[in-house]
């Protein structure tokens, strides 16, 4: 008869090939969504197909292809924080840093289109919604309330300028990724003018 300690290893070991499995999946999915643009057009048995995999396996980690979408958008958006931070961290002040941390988003986007689409036009999104991503929106208003504090931003509501300025950079993103072909400023030009105009800062 197995002793309890040879049980509790192999329990361990499987619930490591699970977590693997799961990120597998993830992965997938996210390589998938990039290249569609579009979160209806992924099936689970098309991720299944792509490891490869039996369907009835991605089952075991998501219970439906929505659920499977939103853990790939989390972790996209993960993603785009962490470079967002790693941008800002290496600014001299704030304005630079919310300036920073912005473009590093346009140039995440720029990479990743598709992904971009679905991280906020998607019908999981419109759907079930996706409140990992105010995680974003702290950021930018802890941000924007910096360069206030700094004297770099006239003072005022620091939440709505920092609601206006995403309204402004995503929407910029989104005619973009959509319509490639318009003579588009660069755009940092662009996020200059947004951040003098809705924020208050001067343009570097």
């Amino acid at each position: 008869m197995e002793d309890t300690e040879t049980a509790a290893v192999r329990r361990r070991n499987a619930r490591g090939q699970g977590d693997r499995l799961r990120d597998e999946i993830v992965d997938t999915a996210v390589r998938m969504l990039d290249e569609l643009a579009d979160d209806e057009k992924l099936s689970l048995r098309a991720v299944a197909r792509a490891i490869p995999i039996a369907a009835t396996s991605i089952y075991l980690h998501f219970p439906d292809r929505d659920a499977l979408v939103l853990a790939a958008m989390a972790r996209c958006h993960e993603e785009l924080v962490r470079h967002g931070d790693e941008a800002a961290a290496t600014q001299p002040d704030a304005a630079a840093g919310l300036r920073a941390r912005i473009l590093a988003q346009v140039d995440w986007a720029q990479r990743h289109p598709g992904l971009y689409k679905v991280l906020h036009e998607s019908g999981v999104h419109r759907r079930l919604g996706m409140p990992f991503k105010e995680v974003m929106v702290a950021r930018t208003v802890d941000g924007v309330q910096a360069c206030m504090d700094a004297g770099l931003a006239p003072a005022g509501d620091a939440r709505q300028a920092a609601i206006d300025l995403r309204t402004a950079v995503n929407g910029m993103l989104a005619q973009r990724i959509n319509e490639p072909d318009l003579p588009w400023p660069p755009a940092r030009e662009q996020l200059d003018r947004f951040l003098a105009k809705l924020v208050g800062i001067s343009p570097r």
